[in-house]
């Protein structure tokens, strides 16, 4: 069997780096840059190199794969044309390499894509179809007119021609960089970057590690590695987009679990928190999916303490929606542990304010919400400023519950940080049965009135906040008053809407800040 597994690895090897030395690329994509990185090297001991794939023609390293899968069709494919479906950044890469090579191309796009998406595609030449509220539909879509139209579908990364384009990000790396490199941190959707990469990396530098990142919440990678077979996620999270993948495509896995040594996970505050530092680096801004390789670096040098090294993120897109960057900004000091979000209890008299602030000691107070509840104690979200990272977050926790504060760190809850924090003093007193819930919307018309109409007038809401993001979903909090005995119906009919759903009845903050008095 072990011998069987070194053959089947050594043939994957030679194939690979011979299909990459082979992919025509470059009639669309640049060689990007490998740049240093000195801020990000001092501050984690460690020579950080950047390459850059932002830097390409539609701001990402898809062009690569759409490009050499295309070339490769006969004169008669070409002529009848190409479809894909895409809400991203495989979309503009199809797009661009259909137009260089005088192809006609049909990209099929969820009704939810933002318009800058839609613009970029029909700016290439592109016909841009509009289907469906999410990838699902489209791609159902795209495979109907594919066959009655006669056209060739490209796929998004699970074919090994797209996977030789995306390798070639490792040639140039070696190329750019000759020295020793000790890893390569590698951003994680359906696993075309990474099988590219880690191929070709291991076939002429085998002594260097391949590190998969991923989001905490859409880590089809590493549920695979685990699990030994692919599995499909029943949610993914959407904040990286460029990333949200249920499955990893099937060659890409097989590729993957030979030659990746490690992935890991990283939560949407750090990947804020890379995004601020390629800002701080470059001025530039890469995607939430894009910084994935620098948060996670910073994670896993952390994890493992290593000093010395040689560390390189591959940058892989700055599709960014400019409306996703207010989200981005609030988020980005709580991902390096430069403020706590705190819910504290205070005596309601006059002076406890005063004698907080005094107990906190020399810490600024980024926020503080607070509203009369009642004549006892008030609870307070407050936001503390930090200069030393998550150690000195533990001693603020420390002095405030030695000075006789009823503390609760709220640092790490998303509706405290999504919803809580606008909403302070919105607790209801007689209230009764009310169960809280999560819910992402997708941002197109009548979402809302969907919602509504489906789930009827059984139930009473009693609360309702949304923000838009600059997303394809919006992120509600939702409020309804469920007696006991109808929670499984509740349940039902929340399910049946379709919208993907948490319930957040037992959320601390919820409980201080929102819940009934």
């Amino acid at each position: 069997m072990a011998g069987r597994t070194a053959r089947e690895r050594a043939r994957l090897l030679h194939d690979y780096r011979v299909r990459i030395d082979n992919a025509r690329v470059y009639d669309v994509a640049i060689r990007s840059p490998l740049d240093e990185a000195p801020r990000l090297s001092a501050r984690m001991g460690n020579r950080v190199l950047l390459k850059r794939e932002d830097a390409q023609a539609v701001y990402s390293f898809k062009l690569r794969g759409a490009y050499n899968r295309i070339v490769r069709l006969s004169d008669a494919e070409r002529r009848r044309g190409v479809i894909c479906a895409s809400a991203g950044n495989h979309a503009q890469g199809v797009a661009l390499a259909a137009q260089r090579l005088g192809i006609p191309a049909w990209i099929v796009m969820p009704r939810t894509t933002p318009q800058i998406k839609v613009d970029s595609v029909r700016s290439l030449g592109a016909r841009a179809v509009l289907h469906g509220d999410a990838y699902d539909d489209a791609a159902e879509h795209a495979a109907e007119l594919c066959a009655a139209k006669g056209l060739s579908y490209i796929p998004p990364y699970d074919d090994p021609e797209i996977i030789a384009g995306q390798g070639t990000v490792a040639r140039e790396i070696i190329a750019q960089h000759p020295d020793p490199i000790d890893a390569v941190f590698v951003p994680v959707g359906g696993g075309g970057l990474i099988a590219g990469v880690a191929a070709y990396l291991k076939a002429v530098r085998p002594e260097v590690r391949i590190i998969g990142v991923e989001p905490s919440d859409s880590n089809c990678l590493a549920a695979a590695m685990k699990a030994g077979r692919r599995v499909s996620l029943p949610q993914v999270g959407l904040f990286a987009d460029g990333v949200a993948v249920r499955q990893i495509g099937k060659e890409n896995f097989r590729l993957a679990r030979h030659f990746v040594d490690e992935v890991i996970t990283v939560e949407t505050d750090e990947i804020c928190a890379a995004i601020r530092d390629m800002f701080n680096e470059k001025r530039a801004v890469p995607e939430p999916a894009g910084a994935l390789g620098i948060a996670g670096i910073k994670r896993w040098v952390v994890q493992h303490g290593v000093r010395d090294q040689t560390l390189c993120a591959i940058v892989s897109g700055a599709n960014v929606n400019f409306d996703r960057l207010r989200h981005i900004a609030e988020r980005a000091e709580l991902g390096d542990a430069n403020e706590a979000l705190l819910a504290v209890t205070i005596p309601e008299r006059p002076g406890s304010f005063r004698r907080f602030c005094r107990d906190l000691g020399r810490h600024n107070i980024s926020e503080f919400n607070y509203r009369y509840a009642d004549a006892q104690g008030a609870h307070v979200f407050v936001g503390v400023k930090l200069a030393g990272g998550r150690d000195e977050a533990a001693q603020v926790l420390e002095g405030l519950r030695a000075s006789g504060y009823a503390v609760v760190d709220l640092s790490g809850d998303e509706i405290a940080k999504v919803h809580i924090r606008y909403m302070v003093g919105g607790r209801a007193p007689g209230l009764s049965d009310e169960r809280l819930f999560r819910i992402e919307f997708p941002e197109r018309p009548g979402a809302l009135l969907n919602f509504l109409s489906r789930l009827g007038d059984q139930w009473n809401i009693s609360l309702f906040h949304y923000r838009n993001h600059g997303a394809a979903h919006g992120r509600v909090l939702v409020g309804l008053q469920v007696p006991r005995r109808e929670r499984a119906e509740n349940r039902r009919v929340l399910d049946e809407i379709g919208y993907p759903w948490w319930e957040e009845s037992e959320n601390p903050g919820y409980e201080l800040f929102l819940g009934t008095a």
